[in-house]
C-alpha cells in the first residue's frame, strides 16, 4: 500500500566539506513541486545545486541539476520508491566544499541525505475513494444511511423528490461488497448511476 508523509521532514549532512541540505515534503503534482524547487533557489542563491525527486499522481522526476547524470535524482527517486511513497517531494540543496566525493560518494550524499530525513517522517496510508451515487425509495433511505456509516463511508449529498438521491463516498476496496449488500437488502429497488456519466 502507497503511503504520503503528514508534513514536510529536513535533513542536513556535512561531507567532505559539502553541506547537503535535504528536505522531503508532501504534494499534489509537478507544477506544486517545481514552485517548491524555484523558492529553494531563491533562498539558497548561493547553492551549487539543487536537485530534486517527485513521485505525485503517475507523476515523477529526478533532476540532477548540474551534478553528474544519475548521482543525485534518481537515487533519491530509488529512496522514495523503495519506501512505497506517493505524493512527495525530495530536494537537496548543496553546496559544494571544495573537494570531489566522485560519483559512488555523491549516490551515497543524496540517498543518505533523503533517507535520513525520512526516519522522522509520519506515513500516511494512502486510501483510493470511490464515489457512488444512487436513487432509492423513501422506505429505504433509513437502511441505507445506516450502511454506509457502518461501511466507514461519507454521505456528501442527498435531493429529496419522487425519490431519494444521495451521494456518498467509501474505500474504493470496500464499494463492491457493500452495493451487492445494498442490492441484496434493497430487493432490486436501487438504482445506481455512473460517476462518469
Amino acid at each position: 500500500m502507497a503511503h504520503t508523509i503528514a508534513d514536510a521532514v529536513g535533513s542536513e549532512l556535512l561531507i567532505k566539506k559539502s553541506r547537503f541540505i535535504g528536505c522531503v515534503q508532501p504534494v499534489a503534482d509537478r507544477a506544486s513541486a517545481q514552485a517548491i524547487v524555484a523558492g529553494l533557489r531563491e533562498q539558497h542563491p548561493a547553492a551549487d545545486h539543487v536537485c530534486w525527486a517527485l513521485l505525485a499522481g503517475g507523476q515523477s522526476a529526478a533532476v540532477d541539476d548540474g551534478e553528474p547524470s544519475g548521482t543525485a535524482g534518481r537515487p533519491m527517486l530509488d529512496v522514495l520508491r523503495h519506501q512505497d511513497l506517493e505524493g512527495v517531494l525530495a530536494t537537496v540543496v548543496r553546496y559544494y566544499g571544495g573537494v570531489k566525493l566522485g560519483a559512488g560518494g555523491l549516490v551515497r550524499a543524496y540517498t543518505d541525505c533523503v533517507a535520513q530525513a525520512l526516519k522522522t517522517a509520519q506515513k500516511i496510508p494512502i486510501i483510493k475513494m470511490s464515489i457512488l451515487q444512487c436513487a432509492i425509495p423513501y422506505s429505504l433511505e433509513g437502511l441505507l444511511r445506516r450502511e454506509i456509516d457502518a461501511a466507514g463511508g461519507v454521505l456528501t449529498d442527498v435531493a429529496h423528490g419522487d425519490v431519494v438521491e444521495l451521494i456518498f463516498t467509501l474505500a474504493a476496496s470496500a464499494a463492491d461488497e457493500l452495493v451487492a449488500r445494498l442490492n441484496e437488502d434493497g430487493q432490486g429497488k436501487i438504482s445506481w448511476f455512473s460517476e462518469n456519466g
